[in-house]
């Protein structure tokens, strides 16, 4: 990918949005909304060089297209997410669980359909902004589970002593079910508390996150010791 070279026209105190889309009605439809909603946005039409441009612009949150005309937008999530620390939303017009199971594998914290739906991508984009600021303003607590360690405040996971890279969307799963370790966690209750938002009950993204969770910390996804299913009701993470 080439290199990037920008330097950007607007202030940049305020929280700062990065759309990359090559259909230009989109992403101006996109960035008039986002705009008018208060967020500083700059637009790239491609996906070349985007990891040096989050790397020299710092956005708050990525708005990918996951169709891009030289480059693959799950790619893209991928080389972005080890340096990355911001939402990434992928846009894409594919309607493929595996597709959404991929993004979220590769690092994404929000997959998001299109034709888009200017509200509903502003409603997801904010849900994932107030996630990163309730991070950085929350109280620090340290949940020790077994051999699991959970720390809110350096988003810090270790089982056994090894420790275990998950995304914000992810963590933020894994806190939700080890705050309320022993109990059943409804699965509408996953989705308001990670998603900020009211579950419309045909979103399986949680779902496919507690897969993807059990892989990461070594949970057996046959017969899961860890985090268990429970028919009907929803998730829980056991105890100890």
């Amino acid at each position: 990918m080439r290199d990037f070279a920008f330097t950007p026209p607007f202030d940049m105190n305020g929280q700062h949005i990065l759309i990359v889309d090559d259909d230009e009605v989109v992403a101006k439809l996109l960035q008039a909304h986002l705009e008018n909603a208060g967020y500083s946005v700059t637009h790239l039409a491609d996906g070349a060089g985007l990891v040096g441009a989050v790397s020299l612009l710092q956005p708050d949150a990525i708005l990918l297209d996951a169709s891009l005309p030289s480059a693959d937008g799950f790619e893209l999530c991928r080389e972005l997410r080890p340096s990355y620390s911001g939402a990434i939303l992928l846009l894409t017009a594919r309607d493929d669980d595996v597709d959404e199971l991929l993004g979220l594998e590769l690092g994404a914290d929000d997959y998001l359909r299109k034709p888009v739906n200017v509200r509903l991508v502003l409603a997801h984009l904010r849900a994932c902004l107030r996630r990163g600021e309730a991070v950085a303003t929350g109280k620090a607590e340290t949940l020790v589970l077994g051999d699991l360690t959970v720390c809110n405040q350096s988003r810090r996971v270790t089982r056994a002593g090894a420790d275990i890279s998950l995304t914000t969307a992810e963590f933020d799963l894994l806190w939700a079910l080890a705050s309320r370790a022993g109990s059943i966690v409804s699965r509408d209750d996953l989705f308001r508390s990670t998603r900020g938002l009211e579950h419309d009950g045909l979103d399986r993204s949680i779902d496919m996150r507690i897969s993807r969770l059990r892989k990461l910390l070594g949970d057996d996804p046959q017969n899961p010791q860890l985090i268990k299913t429970v028919r009907g009701q929803g998730y829980l993470l056991a105890a100890a």
